[in-house]
């Protein structure tokens, strides 16, 4: 589906909930209140600014008596089969934010992976896998990173631990070629990546990764997971600390400058173990 044409399906979706809403008698604050979201936010789904997650068009359906109208509106909306159920509303989210700011503990962030390094990692994950199942993962990983070359493209900020440099997800050519790309990525300003290195010890998230991402009209959310599940989250309280985590890992990281300096030295070091053809 078409950027302009889903953005189209989900003012239908706003519309559709603010006449049943209507129709029912409640206010946006008592909806909001009954599915446990703010009346505000209740506003914002009925204006297609924010998309509810799949849990409150749900909950939506059983108050207002819509026999499953918005749960199957989510469905269709968030239709990119190429993730996972509980990451395609993030991969939706991707395209309209305005910042995004990611922790990785041990894996380049999907949006800064080359082709032979998100190959090695699903070939990782799924070792009975066919080819064709592979590179749909594949494709789907490289299309997201669109948005860091679109004109609109958001501020895009990534902290790595020194485990994802050092790591070598499909030997030493890929990952000669995956640090060779951050190494781009920050050159051409696309990026800022800094790098905690094993030195700093023990840091503020060492239990995951964590995904910030701001919007021009809606709340910032944060974003965790694990291999098999994800938890999207917009409670302001729960943001707020999120946000400060990652402020203490930003202060424990290397500079920008000293990071890519580590990141060169690694490509380096990769490319001299590289066999040669």
């Amino acid at each position: 589906m078409a950027n302009g044409s889903r953005q189209a399906a989900w003012e239908f979706f706003g519309s559709e909930l603010k006449r049943r809403r209507e129709g029912t008698g409640f206010t946006q604050a008592e909806l909001g209140a009954r599915v446990f979201v703010s009346g505000g936010y209740i506003g914002q789904f009925e204006q297609a600014i924010r998309k509810p997650q799949l849990d409150v068009a749900q909950r939506i359906d059983t108050l207002l008596r819509s026999d499953g109208f918005f749960e199957r509106m989510w469905h269709k909306l968030i239709d990119d089969k190429r993730y996972a159920g509980y990451f395609a509303a993030v991969v939706e989210l991707e395209r309209t934010a305005t910042k995004i700011a990611e922790f990785a503990p041990a894996l380049v962030p999907g949006l800064l992976q080359t082709a032979g390094y998100a190959r090695a990692v699903t070939l990782a994950a799924n070792p009975f896998a066919t080819d064709a199942y592979v590179e749909e993962k594949v494709t789907a990983r490289l299309d997201r990173a669109h948005v860091l070359a679109d004109a609109t493209r958001p501020m895009y900020w990534a902290v790595l631990h020194e485990n994802v440099l050092r790591i070598p997800v499909g030997g030493a050519a890929t990952m000669s070629g995956q640090l060779s790309h951050l190494v781009g990525v920050v050159r051409e300003r696309t990026a800022v990546v800094q790098v905690i290195s094993y030195a700093a010890g023990a840091h503020a998230l060492m239990t995951g990764d964590l995904r910030l991402m701001e919007f021009e009209d809606a709340p910032p959310t944060a974003y965790t997971e694990t291999s098999f599940s994800g938890t999207l989250v917009d409670d302001p309280a729960v943001v707020k600390r999120a946000q400060h985590t990652y402020d203490l890992l930003r202060a424990v990281a290397l500079s920008p400058e000293a990071s890519l300096a580590l990141i060169e030295a690694t490509a380096e070091d990769f490319r001299r173990c590289a066999p040669t053809t």
